[in-house]
């Protein structure tokens, strides 16, 4: 990313955010910035395989994301409206039936979506729908349909707004 990004208080990146550089656009498009958690990985402070964190003002409002961020005016506002309700319901998904045999099928899916995103996402609904989840997560894990607005996991609402 461009000098000083982390200053502009957007934490969501889109595909085509102004603060990536050539190099960086590189970097994401082959997945080469994920190989920095691995260290993370092999001095104990993270798994291969589980949800990720938010970032502390995403946890705050309770709440391919490059492409769904996209064209958005408000990057953050968008990830809080549509991609962290169904990512947290991932989470919780996750949490509830982790096991070592899921961690590696995560694993296999995860190398899969480099050759092909349809065949991971289709892996993914399998997934989803073996652990019997809620109808609405497997229809939006299917990607047949644009991502909609949703509240997030025990609040009644869609987030309105970036501010705490």
């Amino acid at each position: 990313m461009v000098v000083n990004a982390d200053k502009t208080e957007v934490d969501s990146t889109s595909a085509s955010d102004m603060r990536i550089t050539s190099v960086g656009k590189l970097i994401r498009k082959f997945k080469i910035d994920e190989l920095s958690q691995l260290w993370n990985v092999l001095i104990g402070d993270m798994s291969f395989v589980g949800p990720r964190p938010n970032v502390e003002r995403e946890v705050a409002l309770d709440t391919d994301e490059g492409d769904i961020l996209d064209g958005a005016e408000d990057p953050d506002l968008r990830y809080n409206q549509i991609i962290s309700p169904w990512k947290s319901r991932l989470g919780l998904s996750y949490v509830q039936h982790h096991n070592l045999l899921l961690d590696i099928k995560l694993i296999l899916l995860t190398l899969i979506a480099i050759i092909s995103r349809q065949q991971a996402l289709d892996g993914v609904v399998k997934i989803l729908v073996k652990m019997d989840a809620d109808s609405q997560l497997i229809a939006t894990a299917k990607r047949n349909t644009e991502l909609q607005p949703f509240s997030p996991p025990g609040a009644d609402a869609v987030v309105a707004s970036r501010s705490i």
